[in-house]
């Protein structure tokens, strides 16, 4: 790519960016109430991406060979505990990416 390239590429990719971020804004009054569909959305696509990312992390994983998947299995695990218990999540993501290395480390895999 030249120069010219790069640097058209890096405005298009900003300009997108800007508009896909201010477009609800822009669609959605502000102080009016938006459409039970998009509420109901907001409530349900946090719980479907985790369960999404869970999927994503866990369809690797080798239950034939040793450890048998455990390092992850328990990495999964000790990551819901973590956000059952103090509900943060930059902590339990932390955490469960921690254990997950320590075991990594110490079970193989």
């Amino acid at each position: 790519m030249t120069s010219t390239q790069v640097l058209l590429t890096i405005l298009i990719s900003a300009a997108v960016t800007v508009f896909t971020r201010a477009l609800p804004f822009l669609i959605f009054a502000h102080g009016k109430k938006p459409p039970a569909f998009i509420t109901w959305l907001g409530r349900q696509l946090p719980r479907a991406v985790m369960a999404m990312l869970v999927i994503y992390c866990l369809k690797d994983v080798d239950l034939a060979t040793a450890p048998h998947g455990a390092p992850a299995l328990i990495a999964v695990a000790v990551t819901a505990a973590l956000h059952v218990w103090k509900k943060q999540m930059i902590l339990s993501i932390f955490g469960g990416t921690a254990v997950y290395m320590v075991l990594l480390r110490v079970m193989g895999g």
